[in-house]
């Protein structure tokens, strides 16, 4: 892949689900990269009286913020549209009509102001924030843990992606806001069990660990939801802490026990390269989580990077980078790339493509 010869600069734009954002970054690949704006604007107190997010309001938030966030990201960065390199915008997955905002919003600026448009897996965006902070080397495996993602990949390179495993039902962040929901602590539900869960004992229920000790990478949380319900109904005497923290350390035990076993897979498939996991979505700002994977990485003598918290969130300066790692293999597209609801980053293509054409 050629290299730039000098540091990009890069509108990213965010709207897949509830967090309104738009960033500037700059850089060159390998990372990391300078982040000259990220500002995010929070959908919870509009979603709060639902229990979750509800995609028709989420989508009007987008469409009456976005304009004045997209300004903001620019004033902040002390920078004007002349100045940037291109503009990255996520294409999906996400909710369709959060997406749509985003995206021609992007198409939009990058039409007027003439500058090339990147079309943005929102999933990518995760994994290459290891890069935008670390500079983490590919190849790595990536532990993708949000309110819609819960999966295992193996990431070769830039749009090279292989899924190793993936929940079968809820994704963890679902189980943490449901979980919560049924405890009556509001929405967002897991910084809220997160919090709660220090003052309880993890010890106090015995609650199911779903898939443990199954031979592949796969994740089920549906059934420790269900459990979770059971006990706030039939055991009225254990504290709503207890419960929080029972589930929690269930959720952990899970979570380490599968990868440990994509742990195995990853080191099969490349024998002869440094084990680097990377753990990456809104669930891997939970402190407790994290503490238990780089005990696990220790042991098993994976070099472990986590974004910082701020960037664990759906944010744009993700997206941003994420614009840049593709702009810098010449991986552009034009006005009619679709938005899309589900886009499996394992359909990605990257810059192997004869004559840089983007294809995914």
């Amino acid at each position: 892949m050629n290299r730039p010869l000098r540091a990009l600069t890069v509108l990213g734009i965010e709207t897949s689900c509830d967090e309104t954002a738009a960033a500037v970054v700059r850089g060159s690949v390998p990372g990391p990269g300078a982040i000259l704006s990220n500002v995010v604007f929070s959908q919870i107190e509009e979603h709060r009286p639902f229990g979750g997010v509800v995609p028709e309001i989420a989508a009007r938030a987008h469409v009456e913020l976005l304009d004045g966030v997209v300004e903001r990201s620019l004033a902040e960065a002390a920078l004007s549209l002349a100045d940037i390199d291109a503009i990255a915008a996520t294409a999906g997955p996400g909710l369709i009509g959060a997406v749509m905002t985003g995206l021609l919003t992007g198409k939009a600026l990058s039409l007027g102001a003439r500058k090339p448009l990147v079309c943005v897996n929102h999933l990518e965006a995760h994994a290459l924030t290891a890069r935008l902070t670390a500079r983490t080397a590919f190849p790595f495996l990536l532990l993708l843990v949000s309110g819609g993602h819960c999966q295992f990949v193996a990431a070769k390179g830039l749009g090279s992606y292989r899924l190793y495993g993936t929940t079968i039902d809820d994704a963890i962040g679902e189980a943490f806001d449901k979980s919560a929901k049924l405890l009556g602590l509001g929405y967002p539900g897991g910084p809220a069990i997160e919090r709660l869960a220090r003052e309880g004992n993890p010890k106090r229920l015995a609650l199911p660990r779903p898939m443990i000790g199954r031979e592949n990478a796969e994740f089920s949380f549906a059934g420790l939801k269900t459990a979770v319900g059971h006990a706030t109904r039939s055991k009225p005497g254990v504290s709503p802490a207890d419960v929080a923290a029972s589930f929690q350390q269930a959720v952990i035990d899970v979570v380490v026990d599968r990868t440990q076993f994509a742990f195995r897979r990853y080191r099969a498939d490349h024998p002869d390269e440094t084990p680097r996991f990377v753990m990456a979505g809104g669930v891997a700002a939970n402190a407790a989580l994290r503490s238990a994977l780089a005990r696990l990485c220790a042991a098993e003598g994976f070099a472990m990077s986590t974004p910082p918290v701020s960037l664990c969130t759906d944010n744009a300066a993700m997206v941003a980078w994420a614009g840049i790692e593709r702009a810098a293999a010449g991986l552009f597209d034009d006005l009619s790339f679709p938005p899309r609801a589900r886009w499996p980053v394992q359909e990605l293509t990257g810059p192997d493509i004869a004559g840089g054409a983007r294809r995914s």
